[in-house]
Formats: C-alpha cells, sequence, structure tokens
C-alpha cells in the first residue's frame, strides 16, 4: 500500500460532562463529525471523557489510576484529533481545558529530529451550547492543540448556539440546522484533505 493510500482515522474527544448513557448535544455532534469524515474515507472513533479517570497535571501520566495515558495512546494513533465541548458559562468544558492542560506534555516528547510527536496531525474543533461564546472557545482550542504540534485545516470548526438563557439542546432539535450540518461537511473535508497531505508529505 503506497502512503497514498494509507488509511486514515480520527479520535473525537467529547468533552461532556455528562458520562455515559447520558444524552448529550456535544456527543451527537461528534458523531456527526466522524460520519462526515467517513465519507472522506477516514475511520473514526469516539470517547467520551466523562467516563474516564483523567487526573488534573501537566504529565504524560499522573498516576493514581490517571486513565489519560491510554487515551493519549488513541491520540498519537490517529491522523485526525476532534475535540467537541458543550459551552459553560461562555468557556469551554472543564473537561476540554483538562484535554489542553494533559497535551502540554507533548511539548518534551519528540522524534529523533527534535519534532512533536503530534506534529504532522491535524485538529479540528467543534462547540454547541445556548450562549455566545463558539469563537472563543474555538480560538482556544485552536491556539492550545497548534502551541503542541497539531497543524489546523483552514475552516476547521462546527458548531451551534441555541438562543441564550433558553433551554433547547442541540440534541433536542427535530432537524439539524442546514448552516451547522454544512459547516460540519467543510470542517471534515478539509480535515480530511490536510490530513492525506501530510501523511504523503513528510516533514
Amino acid at each position: 500500500m503506497t502512503d497514498s493510500a494509507r488509511p486514515l482515522s480520527a479520535l473525537a474527544l467529547v468533552c461532556t460532562l455528562k458520562p455515559s448513557p447520558g444524552e448529550s448535544s456535544s456527543q451527537l455532534l461528534a458523531t456527526q463529525l466522524l460520519d462526515e469524515l467517513a465519507t472522506h474515507d477516514v475511520t473514526g472513533t469516539a470517547v467520551r471523557l466523562a467516563d474516564y479517570d483523567i487526573k488534573p497535571g501537566v504529565g504524560l501520566d499522573e498516576g493514581d489510576g490517571d486513565q489519560w495515558p491510554q487515551i493519549r495512546k488513541q491520540v498519537i494513533a490517529s491522523d485526525i484529533l476532534v475535540i467537541v465541548t458543550p459551552t459553560w458559562m461562555g468557556h469551554l468544558s472543564s473537561i476540554a481545558q483538562r484535554v489542553l492542560e494533559r497535551l502540554d506534555a507533548e511539548l518534551s516528547e519528540t522524534d529523533d529530529s527534535g519534532r512533536p510527536l503530534v506534529e504532522g496531525k491535524v485538529a479540528i474543533a467543534a462547540v454547541v451550547g445556548n450562549e455566545d461564546g463558539a469563537h472563543a472557545i474555538i480560538a482556544d482550542l485552536f491556539q492550545g492543540l497548534n502551541d503542541v504540534g497539531f497543524t489546523v485545516p483552514s475552516q476547521g470548526a462546527t458548531y451551534w448556539n441555541g438562543e441564550a438563557m433558553q433551554t433547547v439542546d442541540y440534541k433536542d432539535l427535530d432537524e439539524t440546522p442546514e448552516t451547522t450540518a454544512g459547516t460540519t461537511a467543510i470542517a471534515a473535508k478539509n480535515a480530511a484533505h490536510l490530513a492525506r497531505l501530510l501523511a504523503v508529505t513528510p516533514y
């Protein structure tokens, strides 16, 4: 198999505060993104981080039952990282923030040429919520992900914001809004395209 034909994989880290099997808008949007990536021959897996014991810290392994190392193995094995977070009080979830903090350890993890192990991997983001803040959250995520070595594609994010101070969630909509669906499709297409280019063009 040539490099150009190498299958690509994506890992979606779902940063809802709700453990399984609770319904989650973030989980729904993650699934929709992975479905779109599948149309570009990218296989995907979603991991709901609230189901794991991820210790606070900035190390590879914080010990005492820390389950981040098993999540990290999946991050390193994937070509595309998708971070999906709800909006709480105008900010990304505490779990999404912890992901960024744990990824900070990748700054010290390099290959023989001194490049971060995640360099050459693509990262995209998705945000849901009933209040404003999606653009700011995406900016925070992209800055952190780029800092540790991920590459961000053009238009590499999708989001849905419901009416402020209301109770309708993304998962409760009768159908996905056309604008969100279109943006999700574009983010997936651009991520798959960039990941495929990086897979055949070594640094």
